[in-house]
């Protein structure tokens, strides 16, 4: 009888211990609120973890409020992030390093940072996959291969990405692809 009162300890304890290990490993789930609805996301804290604290200290400083979404591209991606509504640009944070070789795909709503040709000068710009685009990902180490950083993924809301990708959209000065009526950033929050 005190073997099994033991085992029982045993078991029980790493029960205890497994669900306290995978508390402190969930990856942060955030809610994008738009003029269009909401998008949930799962971000890669393990897979991409500077991009994903980069992301989040953007949220937390309320940076991506009445923010739009300034690029979209049907069968592609929607980008938002980097202009308001009356598409003046907004000063960032310092670039960080690029994190596409985690491996990561840039498959259908999936969650990548944007850049410049640089491939470290990503700082607050971000685009949702509407389909897959493999060749985003990481290839190699070289300005042309490096690819673009994927650090999380839509887990509610894929109608939402779909629906803003069918809005009829036009050139604002040098943009292209920009949506005719907003798409505004109402707030993001880290659930």
């Amino acid at each position: 009888m005190k073997n099994i009162i033991k085992y029982l300890a045993v078991v029980l304890l790493t029960f205890i211990n497994i669900g306290v290990n995978a508390e402190m490993t969930a990856n942060t789930v955030i809610s994008i609120k738009t003029t269009s609805g909401d998008i949930k996301l799962e971000l890669f804290d393990d897979k991409a973890p500077k991009t994903s604290e980069n992301f989040k200290e953007y949220i937390k400083s309320g940076y991506y409020n009445k923010m739009i979404f300034h690029r979209v591209i049907k069968d592609f991606m929607i980008q938002g992030g980097g202009f308001n509504s009356d598409m003046q640009e907004k000063e960032t944070m310092k670039p960080i390093m690029n994190e596409a070789n985690n491996m990561v795909s840039n498959e259908r709503g999936t969650i990548a940072m944007a850049r410049t040709n640089d491939p470290h000068s990503a700082s607050a710009q971000f685009f949702i996959n509407l389909k897959d685009n493999a060749f985003l990902d990481f290839k190699s180490e070289t300005v042309q291969g490096w690819g673009y950083c994927v650090f999380g993924k839509v887990i509610d809301g894929l109608e939402v990405i779909d629906k803003i990708a069918t809005v009829d959209t036009g050139s604002y000065g040098p943009h292209q692809d920009v949506p005719r009526d907003p798409i505004i950033i109402k707030e993001i929050i880290i659930e």
